[in-house]
């Protein structure tokens, strides 16, 4: 066949037309005829260095399963690969793949969707996606959190030598009982962030109608919105229980229709991050402190930070449109 490349190059035809006479790719006969002009021949040439072991049946053989199954792992892709005869080292198996664009990565956590998650997401994006500006920024975006006194759902690697596993800088310190998380609401717009209140004790719709009345209209007033202004708040049980719709319809207070299970909609999820980081690297000793600081960094955001986030706004409706109602980057 390559021989046969050279002869019709010779004839003068061109790539695609021996592309289509041959049923060879443009690219297979591209690399044919520049072996041929750069080494005068078309046959393998010695190579350096051991053969791998890995044939191309093989490598088709471990892109299709990472593919079908991103979860298999480099131990079982070795035990697939010596089912037909072909026995190298998980590490080989790891290099392999990264040649091939497929490297090992932590999963990113996402909320489980359903079918009509997906459907509520995307009529939500296709709805909202030209609204004016105006809407976005007179629109009082609420969320609960946890924030963790030592930071521990911020795990990562560590790299040290052995036997130091147990030296101070290479451990994570935790709290019996668990007494070193608190749970809190906050709220903030285009122009800045408004109240946020620390839950003690379990959250229900009495504890949360009591949050509403105490910081939503303050943090209206304070970030200066329009009577037009709209209260976003997502689905839980505790935001939709029909003794707070009453609350809400009575005090007069407009929700923002939301999609279930997106938190990827909602910019105060940046917000969290941004509080949660600040925690993380203060290093606090105990709960009260906690509470405080919390309170502290939520008021000291910037304005701008705020602003552009709502700025921003369409790019997360744009990236639920493309996926189709799916997880996004956000």
């Amino acid at each position: 066949m390559r021989t046969e490349v050279i002869e019709i190059y010779q004839s003068g035809k061109g790539y695609k037309a021996i592309s289509k006479a041959l049923g060879l790719q443009r690219t297979t006969v591209r690399a044919i005829i520049h072996k041929w002009q750069k080494h005068g021949t078309v046959v393998n040439l010695p190579r350096s260095g051991r053969p791998t072991k890995i044939t191309p049946r093989a490598q088709r053989r471990l892109i299709r399963e990472v593919t079908k199954d991103p979860r298999t792992t480099s131990k079982e892709l070795q035990a697939s690969l010596a089912s037909i005869k072909v026995s190298v080292h998980d590490s080989t198996i790891r290099k392999r793949l990264g040649k091939n664009g497929l490297h090992g990565r932590f999963p990113r956590r996402k909320p489980l969707l359903s079918k009509k998650n997906i459907r509520a997401r995307l009529n939500f994006a296709k709805k909202h996606l030209n609204d004016c500006q105006d809407f976005w920024e007179n629109t009082l975006w609420t969320d609960e959190t946890k924030v963790e006194l030592f930071g521990r759902q911020m795990s990562r690697y560590i790299w040290r030598k052995r036997n130091t596993a147990f030296q101070k800088k290479n451990i994570i310190p935790t709290v019996k009982y668990g007494g070193g998380s608190v749970m809190v609401w906050g709220c903030f717009a285009a122009s800045g962030p408004g109240r946020l209140a620390v839950i003690d004790g379990t959250m229900n719709s009495t504890v949360y109608q009591k949050i509403l009345k105490e910081n939503v209209r303050p943090s209206v007033r304070q970030l200066k919105l329009k009577r037009s202004w709209v209260l976003q708040q997502d689905n839980d049980p505790k935001h939709t229980s029909k003794s707070t719709s009453e609350w809400l319809k009575k005090n007069k207070m407009k929700t923002l229709e939301w999609p279930s299970q997106s938190p990827d909609l909602n910019p105060i999820e940046m917000l969290w991050h941004d509080l949660k980081k600040a925690v993380h690297a203060r290093k606090l000793s105990n709960k009260a402190e906690l509470q405080q600081f919390c309170k502290d960094e939520w008021a000291k955001i910037p304005p701008e930070r705020c602003k552009r986030l709502i700025a921003s706004y369409r790019k997360p409706l744009i990236a639920v449109i493309t996926a189709k109602g799916g997880p996004t980057s956000y």
